[in-house]
C-alpha cells in the first residue's frame, strides 16, 4: 500500500452525507498514514445517513471558510444526495474544491459528490462517473460521463456508489500518494482570457 504519512487530507462534507462514503475512504487514507481533517460549512457536528436513514454524527475539525487548499495535499468528497447539494450553494466550499483543482492536487468524489466538480467548473473536458442521476449534469457541464465503477482522469478519482468502495478506496490512496497532476484549464479561466 502507498504511504501517505507526509500527506494532509481534507474531507469536505455537511449534513446528509452517505456515511459509508466518508468512513471507508477515511479509514483507507488514515491507515496509509495520512493526517485527515473533516471540513464543513461550520464547526460542530454533521449528520451522516445510511441512504435515507439517520446514522451517526461526526465532529467537524474546521469550517471551510477558515481553511485553504494550501493547507492540504488532497481532497475527498463523500456523496449522499443532500450533502453536495447543500455544499454547492456555498461560495467558500465551491472555491475550496476549485482551488485543489487549480493547484493540481488530487480530488476523489463518489456518488453524488461530483456535483461539486460540476459546480466548481472542473467537469468540463474530463471523464467522470457518478451516481447515474448526475449524468446529465456532468454532460451539460462539458464532462464525459461513463457508467464505470472507477474513473481516474488527471488525478480526479470518481466512483458511482457505495458498491464501488472496494475499487475506490485503494485508488484514492494511490492517487493521493502520487500527488500533484498537470491540470487542464477550467472553463471559467478559459472564458475569462
Amino acid at each position: 500500500m502507498a504511504d501517505l504519512s507526509a500527506k494532509r487530507v481534507a474531507i469536505l462534507a455537511t449534513d446528509m452525507f452517505e456515511q459509508v462514503e466518508l468512513v471507508e475512504p477515511r479509514k483507507a487514507v488514515e491507515e496509509a498514514g495520512a493526517d485527515v481533517e473533516l471540513v464543513s460549512l461550520e464547526t460542530g457536528k454533521i449528520q451522516g445517513f445510511n441512504h435515507y436513514d439517520k446514522a451517526d454524527a461526526f465532529p467537524v475539525d474546521k469550517a471551510v471558510g477558515d481553511v485553504s487548499a494550501d493547507d492540504y495535499d488532497a481532497l475527498l468528497l463523500p456523496g449522499g444526495v443532500g450533502n453536495p447539494d447543500r455544499l454547492r450553494m456555498d461560495d467558500d466550499a465551491v472555491r475550496f474544491v476549485r482551488d485543489f483543482y487549480e493547484q493540481g492536487k488530487p480530488i476523489a468524489a463518489i456518488c453524488h459528490a461530483p456535483w461539486m466538480l460540476v459546480e466548481a467548473g472542473i467537469a468540463r473536458d474530463h471523464t467522470l462517473t457518478s451516481f447515474w442521476s448526475l449524468q446529465t449534469d456532468v454532460r451539460n457541464a462539458g464532462g464525459n460521463w461513463v457508467d464505470e465503477e472507477l474513473v481516474v482522469d488527471s488525478g480526479i478519482v470518481t466512483s458511482r456508489s457505495p458498491d464501488d468502495l472496494p475499487a475506490f478506496c485503494p485508488k484514492v490512496v494511490e492517487e493521493f500518494a502520487e500527488g500533484t497532476h498537470q491540470r487542464r484549464r477550467i472553463h471559467a479561466e478559459a472564458t475569462a482570457s
